[in-house]
């Protein structure tokens, strides 16, 4: 006779196990209380406890940045450590993506699972203990998949960087003379580096509203309309 109390039941995940993205899920789905886990080239990490001052409130600072340009941009969506389905060895929850929906011609969806497949257009890591991971391994699938603009917010070296992806390298983003970087994907999503890394929010939302009120955050928002009623309408989108 069987003795059913010891049946095999699925293994954790634990940091450094090699999986396929398949057994990743498998693994995650049956651990009583979900972490925040990500594979990252067949290699699976689990996130520690995130201090406030060192994770907590600037994540919290660069989604509300984030958020405000979503609510000004219709055909944009906002997401918080979403799993995202990149390729078979790799599956991050990034601390953020900014995507453009695919009936506004964006390059990723939801599966029917509710998941990210493919790669958002902006990802977004605030990188405190992370920053080797965050700087190579990940910067390496991210540009590797197609993520447009990449953004690593580095703690403890109070430093910032925003890459754009440029025949499959990545390049850095700079400050222009006012102090200001601007998104090349995103039009009007304008940061006052100097202003998040000091936590002056209010300063950093004043910046955001002077690129929301630029010419070419209108005409952004324009294309994007003009692209979901055409495919409201039937027609296919632009290529």
């Amino acid at each position: 006779m069987v003795n059913l109390s010891f049946k095999q039941q699925i293994p954790y995940l634990e940091n450094g196990d090699r999986l396929t993205c398949y057994e990743f899920e498998r693994r995650y789905q049956a651990m009583p209380r979900h972490q925040k886990a990500e594979l990252i080239e067949g290699v699976v990490y689990l996130a520690s406890p995130l201090r406030f001052e060192s994770h907590a409130e600037p994540h919290g600072h660069t989604i509300t940045w984030l958020g405000v340009y979503e609510a000004s941009t219709p055909g944009v969506r906002l997401g918080i450590e979403p799993t995202v389905r990149l390729d078979r060895d790799n599956e991050p929850q990034p601390d953020g993506v900014l995507l453009i929906t695919p009936v506004a011609q964006g390059q990723s969806r939801l599966s029917n699972d509710d998941y990210i497949e493919g790669a958002p257009e902006l990802v977004i890591e605030i990188a405190a203990n992370s920053v080797a991971i965050d700087l190579h391994d990940k910067k390496k699938v991210y540009g590797r998949n197609g993520v447009k603009e990449y953004i690593v917010w580095q703690i403890f070296e109070n430093k910032l960087d925003w890459f754009r992806l440029q025949q499959g390298e990545y390049v850095s983003l700079e400050v222009d003379a006012d102090g200001i970087i601007k998104s090349q994907v995103f039009p009007g999503l304008w940061l006052s580096m100097s202003d998040l890394l000091t936590g002056n929010m209010q300063q950093v939302l004043a910046v955001l509203q002077l690129g929301l009120n630029s010419s070419e955050h209108q005409i952004f928002v324009q294309q994007l309309s003009s692209q979901n009623t055409g495919v409201r309408m039937g027609y296919a989108p632009l290529r």
